[in-house]
């Protein structure tokens, strides 16, 4: 039988049988955190969720957690997975699920909310296991020429958009392509490693029905977007370049004509972090 290739990057060695896995489905207002991954000295999801499980089970060491994909600093997720190894200790294994949720988020004082908490079998992984990741970026159609602004939530632009140039271009991203042109590349990559992802949907709609939760009734868009993975800032750059094109400032031929060229030359930068959220990350073999 193979070694599943995650094994090596367990908190604990699953075949001592010190440990239950456990899953967690968290929810977060990314700009309360300096993103996702743990960092020491600064305050993060994953810093904050390990320290509250220790103090809350009074665990000796702070777990190691595995998320299904890295936030940065200021975006949101409504649905973000992780999982964690906890000792098999009589505390952990008298635990029933809504109780471990109550206690945990009565200490995380609605900074994060846990929404889902279940036992798992050790072939569970938070980032391997997932076949897919969703993500939607709001953004607001104000009528002030030269207006771009961002809120807690949104990012304001000039509008009015073109959505059907923009869902025409969106079109163009599904499927595996080479994203360099839109994408950080990571520090430890080499620098002509291809960025390969496979994206499964990518649509934009208007929705009439949310004007309230925009400044001075703007009409809100929402970009949604579907993919086994993302690599850094990829949805933020296509984002931003969709918006250029809906609004007449580049061509259609440029999303298309960037992943051939893989050149990021001249594109706008990144939209703001504060549109964005990850809302739902989909595993195919196990439950929920």
């Amino acid at each position: 039988m193979t070694t599943p290739r995650w094994r090596a990057l367990s908190s604990s060695d699953p075949s001592l049988g010190a440990t239950q896995r456990w899953r967690l489905d968290v929810a977060y207002d990314g700009l309360a955190f300096r993103g996702f991954a743990y960092q020491p000295h600064h305050d993060t999801v994953v810093g904050l969720l390990r320290s509250t499980i220790a103090k809350t089970l009074r665990l000796e060491h702070e777990p190691v957690i595995v998320g299904a994909g890295r936030t940065d600093s200021g975006v949101h997720a409504f649905r973000q997975v992780v999982h964690v190894d906890l000792p098999r200790q009589a505390k952990v294994r008298s635990l029933e699920s809504e109780r471990l949720i109550a206690s945990l988020n009565k200490q995380l004082r609605g900074r994060i909310q846990v929404l889902h908490a279940e036992p798992v079998s050790h072939e569970f992984h938070a980032r391997f296991s997932a076949t897919w990741r969703e993500y939607r970026y709001l953004v607001l159609e104000s009528q002030e020429p030269g207006l771009e602004t961002t809120n807690a939530w949104s990012w304001s632009v000039e509008g009015p958009l073109d959505l059907t140039a923009m869902n025409r271009v969106a079109s163009e991203v599904v499927g595996t392509h080479d994203f360099r042109a839109f994408c950080r590349r990571p520090s430890n990559s080499n620098v002509g490693e291809p960025l390969l992802r496979r994206v499964l949907d990518a649509r934009w709609e208007r929705l009439e029905d949310e004007w309230i939760m925009s400044p001075r009734h703007a009409p809100v868009v929402r970009l949604t977007i579907r993919a086994q993975s993302f690599c850094h800032n990829m949805v933020r750059c296509l984002t931003s370049t969709m918006v250029a094109i809906g609004q007449g400032s580049l061509p259609e031929e440029t999303i298309r004509e960037r992943l051939a060229s893989l050149s990021r030359h001249q594109l706008p930068s990144a939209a703001p972090a504060a549109g964005l959220a990850l809302i739902g990350v989909g595993y195919d073999t196990f439950a929920r």
